[in-house]
């Protein structure tokens, strides 16, 4: 008999409008965000340069405020909810590398455990059991006693995802993990995040410029075009056109039938 995944919904935005705030203004980058995400789904987010990726993963992150509607995370609004229980719900990879890299890998695993630690961050049983098992299945065990400045830019994040899996949320964000990585390490990842949403029914959302990966990998695609945004699964965007409205028509153009993208000659 087969084992049916159960999935709910694990993020959720209503008409989410994201942008900046300066001088007491409100300047809009992003309006009219809607989706709907479930449990055990890999999500990219993907879009050109500037459009605002980063600002939507910060404003889901609570780390820069929204400009109007709503957040819900397990169906309860994101404001709702303290620090320390906003921790146990979502976990974050930024593109900024760590503060001290004088920390060896396992000591950065181990800060994941943070919001379960008493105030003298004393690691219990548990805590080890979820530290080492980070460490299993992001293929970094041999690193654990390494210095992070002595990583490559592939081990560390590799490193950086294993902490999120320390931190041991549901729902994990990732702003550009590719980045700086070769073609090897770019695959490797993306694959790694595949594997977490379907073994662990975790729910992960990456920005990335990855975009043939991302169609080739991810469940579902938020595609942030200037003038609107859409949310579907790659086949259902490609069919509508959605990727030609990415980039100029006269500079690149989408090919339906190989899923990638083309300079123009």
């Amino acid at each position: 008999m087969n084992h049916v995944k159960t999935q709910h919904t694990t993020l959720e935005a209503n008409d989410l409008s994201i942008g900046f705030f300066a001088k007491k203004k409100q300047i809009p980058l992003v309006e009219n965000i809607n989706f709907n995400i479930k449990s055990g789904e890999l999500i990219g987010i993907i879009g050109a340069n500037g459009v605002g990726k980063s600002t939507l993963i910060r404003t889901l992150a609570r780390m820069q405020p929204k400009i109007a509607g709503e957040i819900y995370i397990e169906n309860q609004q994101i404001d709702s909810f303290s620090e320390i229980i906003f921790a146990t719900k979502m976990s974050v990879v930024l593109t900024e590398k760590p503060a001290s890299k004088n920390l060896s890998v396992y000591e950065l695993v181990a800060l994941g455990r943070y919001p379960y630690t008493n105030s003298i961050g004393h690691l219990t049983k548990h805590d080890l059991e979820i530290i080492q098992q980070a460490l299993t299945e992001t293929e970094t065990n041999n690193l654990q006693n390494k210095k992070c400045y002595q990583l490559s830019d592939g081990q560390l994040q590799r490193v950086l995802i294993a902490r999120a899996l320390a931190q041991d949320t549901p729902l994990i964000l990732l702003d550009e993990p590719t980045t700086f990585l070769d073609l090897y390490h770019r695959g490797f990842i993306l694959k790694l995040l595949k594997k977490l949403t379907q073994e662990s029914n975790k729910t992960i959302i990456l920005t990335t410029h990855e975009i043939d990966l991302a169609i080739d990998t991810c469940d579902k695609l938020l595609v942030i075009t200037p003038s609107k945004t859409y949310y579907n699964t790659p086949n259902i965007l490609i069919n509508e056109g959605v990727f030609d409205l990415l980039f100029p028509k006269e500079i690149v153009s989408f090919n339906t039938e190989t899923r990638t993208f083309k300079l123009k000659k």
